[in-house]
């Protein structure tokens, strides 16, 4: 699958996820913008990229702030006349219980994953329609933002935020044949490594042993290099038809999640009191109740799995 002559913007991808992206869409033939806050990593990054045959600049800026996309832009054309891919990726975590989460922990989650998204899918439409030859938008979520995440206030809401602008924006850049798809990722990273039950399992990827079926199939995670073909497939002209998606990858398993629905629906005439309610909700809604949280099967008898597992690591 060739991505020859296009261009693309990869936000946080100095290393982790994002690096796997660049790399991914290089090796694929696209010229690659390559942005990350930590200069000494884009830098490795296009280092990297260049090495491998491929073409690469770097941008060293935190996105959030409108100037930082319009320089992403800016640069794809001047360096390489074009834009046809953003792969919105960049992401912070600031973890804490919601009674312990600081105004500042919540704002710069915030800031980075939902304003960061905003502003750089923003920019890079304005471009894109302004080519009119169509484009590709990837943005990144995560289990979090599906799910919900103990700890995880900030970085739940913003993912599951990406999300609900994507549906929007598939909508809106739709006649300028401009697709917009989430991928969901789960990935053994440097932030998988810090979750106890899965230390040993990162220990053991990075030895390069193969990592068990219940790893890489029912808890979704190998490297970063099993989520980045699926970022590759987006950005080409083979997913033209696809838009407005969030699609699950990692390890061996690939999934595409559902939209919110109705899980049940009764109706009263003259409407609805509170007695009603509760008279109503054990036989019609209590069924169909749905749990909060990222449910996991066991890694090993006695070790329980949860909690967050990849999003968008740096």
């Amino acid at each position: 699958m060739t991505l020859a002559g296009k261009v693309a913007i990869v936000t946080g991808s100095g290393q982790g996820l994002g690096l796997a992206y660049a790399r991914a869409l290089a090796e694929a033939g696209a010229r690659v913008v390559v942005n990350d806050v930590d200069g000494a990593a884009a830098e490795r990054a296009v280092e990297a990229i260049t090495e491998a045959g491929g073409a690469a600049v770097a941008v060293v800026a935190p996105v959030g702030p409108t100037d930082t996309a319009d320089l992403l832009v800016r640069t794809a054309v001047e360096e390489f006349g074009r834009l046809d891919v953003l792969v919105a990726n960049a992401g912070v975590i600031r973890d804490r219980v919601l009674w312990k989460m600081t105004d500042d922990d919540f704002d710069v989650v915030v800031a980075t994953h939902l304003r960061g998204t905003f502003t750089t899918v923003r920019a890079a439409a304005a471009r894109l329609r302004e080519q009119g030859e169509g484009g590709r938008i990837v943005v990144v979520g995560s289990p979090a933002g599906q799910h919900g995440n103990f700890g995880q206030t900030s970085y739940a809401a913003a993912k599951a935020g990406v999300v609900a602008m994507a549906r929007t924006w598939s909508l809106e850049l739709a006649r300028a044949q401009v697709t917009v798809n989430v991928v969901i990722p789960t990935a053994i990273t440097a932030m998988t490594a810090t979750i106890p039950v899965y230390r040993e399992v990162a220990e053991a990827y990075e030895r390069g042993e193969t990592l068990p079926r219940v790893v890489r199939q029912e808890h979704a995670l190998g490297g970063p290099e099993d989520v980045a073909p699926l970022v590759v497939w987006l950005a080409s002209d083979a997913s033209a038809e696809v838009t407005g998606q969030a699609i699950g990858v990692g390890g061996d398993k690939l999934s595409l999640y559902s939209y919110p629905e109705e899980l049940a629906v009764t109706y009263r005439d003259g409407g609805w009191s509170a007695e009603a309610i509760a008279e109503a909700w054990p036989s019609v809604f209590a069924p169909s109740g749905q749990t909060s949280g990222i449910t996991l099967p066991p890694l090993e008898d006695g070790v329980p799995a949860g909690g967050a597992v990849g999003g968008t690591a740096q």
